[in-house]
């Protein structure tokens, strides 16, 4: 079977959508989230959708399926937020590994089915690393801009628990995305070095996804994209790249600065558009795949996709739109010192 580095080489790679827009076209209520397993629980339960893993995990798997019947050849494991310091609003930290080899196993289930009917095309499963709802680079508390809520080694240690849950449950890639703090980044970076380093496993090859969150083309924690990139390349990524609070049109001169300076591959998978006055994505799938095939004719990108907002009818537009385009080509690096 081909390796990821061979598609890669051979064409723009297209990873899913949108897991969040997807679950809510289920109106699941209280009672689905909870399951038989939750029935009694001692806390309100809807809108853990990591927690469907568990309770829900033929709806999980659906949404998979359509996301590979589009076209994807990466679909991301349903753990945005399967860590213990994030379920700890909801009083499940003991959760954490378990949700990670649950996701990941159902993920790869089905790109294992979607595989054999397509040797040719073999699908991936990339464990999706949050950003966490805890912050290392900026205090929660105004008055004391010194403060934090967490240390560096208890990020750390959070994600090495995911990074185990996952790598257990058979994901191929290690996907750190939605970063906005680069030092949660480098913690997660850090617990997965360590953590393969430890285990003896070879390492799963890496993608880092920042996100620019507004006009100044910065990071929340105040980076430019070049001093992020530079502050991530020591991990060494199998790509680097963009995703979610922009638009593609919002977010084409940064894709086109990462194309420029990184020597990984490139990734790109905004929202559909910016959000409405309800907070709800407009941007139909043909005008996000344009973007997107502008990007790719550029030579801009590797691997496109989608994030808020986008569905399985977003990936199908965006993969007919690019599988005509040669792959953006990694630059050759020369020795600066010589």
């Amino acid at each position: 079977m081909k390796s990821l580095q061979d598609c890669a080489n051979e064409r723009v790679l297209i990873i899913d959508g949108a897991m969040g827009t997807m679950i809510q076209r289920y109106k699941l209520q209280e009672a689905d989230y909870r399951g038989t397993r939750f029935a009694d629980y001692h806390m309100d339960l809807k809108g853990n959708n990591d927690l469907l893993n568990l309770t829900q995990p033929q709806i999980i798997e659906a949404i998979h399926k359509e996301y590979l019947e589009a076209g994807a050849d990466i679909i991301e494991t349903n753990t945005f937020s399967s860590t213990s310091i994030a379920m700890a609003d909801y009083d499940m930290q003991a959760l954490a590994y378990e949700l990670n080899v649950a996701a990941a196993r159902l993920a790869k289930k089905a790109a294992a089915e979607y595989t054999a009917k397509n040797p040719d095309k073999p699908r991936f499963v990339a464990g999706a690393i949050g950003p966490l709802n805890k912050t290392l680079s900026l205090s929660p508390d105004v008055n004391n801009p010194g403060y934090r809520s967490v240390s560096f080694d208890e990020v750390a240690d959070a994600y090495a628990e995911q990074i185990k849950g996952l790598s257990d449950g058979g994901a191929d890639i290690l996907l750190i995305e939605t970063i906005f703090d680069t030092l949660n980044c480098k913690a997660a970076i850090y617990a997965i070095k360590k953590y393969f380093r430890e285990s003896g496993k070879p390492e799963l090859p890496i993608m880092i996804s920042g996100t620019i969150t507004d006009a100044s083309g910065r990071t929340l924690s105040g980076q430019t994209l070049e001093a992020f990139y530079i502050s991530v390349m020591h991990a060494n990524p199998f790509s680097i790249g963009l995703n979610c609070a922009l638009g593609g049109q919002q977010m084409r001169p940064y894709v086109e600065e990462l194309s420029n300076i990184a020597s990984c591959y490139v990734s790109c998978y905004p929202n559909a558009g910016l959000p409405n006055a309800f907070g709800e994505y407009d941007e139909e799938p043909e005008d996000t795949a344009c973007i997107i095939e502008d990007f790719a004719s550029s030579g801009f990108v590797n691997i496109v996709g989608g994030c808020c907002g986008t569905t399985p009818d977003h990936i199908r537009h965006i993969a007919q739109h690019v599988k005509k385009i040669a792959p953006r080509r990694k630059p050759e690096l020369t020795d600066t010192l010589a």
